[in-house]
């Protein structure tokens, strides 16, 4: 069995204008400070990250990963959700995902599309030249505003759409695969993949992709009443990645998962800091431990109650002693007796 990594975190909620928080280096060393031994970096963040200067010189890469473990922490993975959201967008969001694109491409989805594949490329590179084998994204959505079948859906449209969102990222699971690093796939309502199934029917719509992988972040599937717990035997083999991250479903005689376009304080289903909400944190570790799934326990703080600062203090101590170190010898060992072929057949009363 091997032991969970961490306590690490996600930066991206913590940039910012002020210090520490407006500095690649100064945040490496506010999370060591707070005991963290990774950080997760957004590559959207374009004053933290230059993945196409990372991904075009090793000589660059291996000097900003330098850098950064000199502060005392490490890189987990790079994490591209913004960018990847932009591989697969509907008319319907076009106006709202222009904010995720450099100002020129606003109000040109194609070339918007064409910039966020280019850039997922090159963060395969940037992975392998900072010595990663996992990211993390999300898979963009076309059959979103269908999740709720009414009108009713036509005849073949989910395997339409599944064939359709599998064409565009196969070329870019291949340039991972090229680069020795898997995908994985944050599954969160407002993608296409945001469950199991989900993740199963683009898995085979491209021919199980052996970089398709998952990115686990229990909140998600408490806020979608899924259980997160049996989603860990299910997909134990195909778990590369974990947020950690809590979550609430508090459903009322007024609203329940849908949340009645209520702001995110009101709303039956709402993020929390770790701790405060309804995650089996401990449950999780003990089946990540057991299954024995290699990944890091990053931090990604959302709450609409909580001072992000407290969350992050908060966040390190509590993985930290979630974290399960893992045995090397059974229990009982003491109680053994030894054994050898004649002996066990003597036990089992056999010639």
């Amino acid at each position: 069995m091997k032991t969970v990594k961490g306590p690490a975190i996600f930066l991206a909620q913590f940039v910012g204008d002020e210090e520490p928080f407006n500095d690649l280096i100064s945040l490496c060393k506010w999370a060591k400070s707070l005991g963290y031994k990774g950080v997760q970096i957004p590559t959207w963040e374009t004053g933290l990250i230059d993945v196409k200067k990372l991904a075009e010189s090793k000589t660059f890469a291996d000097e900003y990963k330098g850098k950064i473990e000199e502060t005392g922490v490490v890189i987990t993975e790079l994490a591209s959700h913004l960018i990847g959201q932009l591989v697969a967008v509907h008319p319907a969001y076009d106006t709202m995902f222009d904010a995720f694109a450099p100002e020129e491409l606003h109000g040109k989805p194609k070339e918007r599309q064409e910039w966020a594949i280019q850039q997922l490329k090159y963060t395969a590179k940037a992975s392998k030249n900072l010595g990663l084998d996992a990211h993390i994204t999300f898979s963009g959505a076309l059959m979103w505003h269908t999740v709720y079948p009414w009108p009713q859906r036509p005849a073949g449209l989910v395997e339409d759409g599944f064939a359709e969102l599998a064409k565009l990222w196969k070329p870019i699971l291949d340039e991972f695969d090229e680069n020795g690093v898997d995908v994985c796939y944050e599954l969160h309502p407002g993608e296409d993949l945001h469950d199991g199934i989900t993740y199963e029917k683009f898995l085979e719509a491209t021919d199980n992709h052996r970089r398709a992988r998952i990115l686990y972040d229990p909140s998600h599937f408490v806020l979608q009443q899924l259980d997160y717990l049996e989603f860990i035997d299910i997909y134990k083999d195909y778990i590369e990645a974990f947020h950690v991250k809590d979550a609430e479903f508090n459903p009322t005689g007024r609203a329940g998962v849908y949340g009645g376009y209520e702001s995110w304080i009101d709303r039956p289903g709402r993020f929390r800091s770790i701790g405060d909400g309804q995650v089996d944190f401990r449950s999780i570790f003990t089946k990540l431990s057991q299954y024995d799934i290699d990944c890091w326990a990053v931090l990604e703080w959302e709450c609409c109650i909580k001072h992000p600062e407290q969350g992050a203090k908060e966040g390190a101590e509590l993985i930290s002693d979630y974290i399960i170190q893992v045995t090397e010898k059974a229990f009982d060992d003491f109680a053994g007796g030894g054994g050898d072929t004649e002996l066990n057949k003597k036990i089992l009363g056999i010639e």
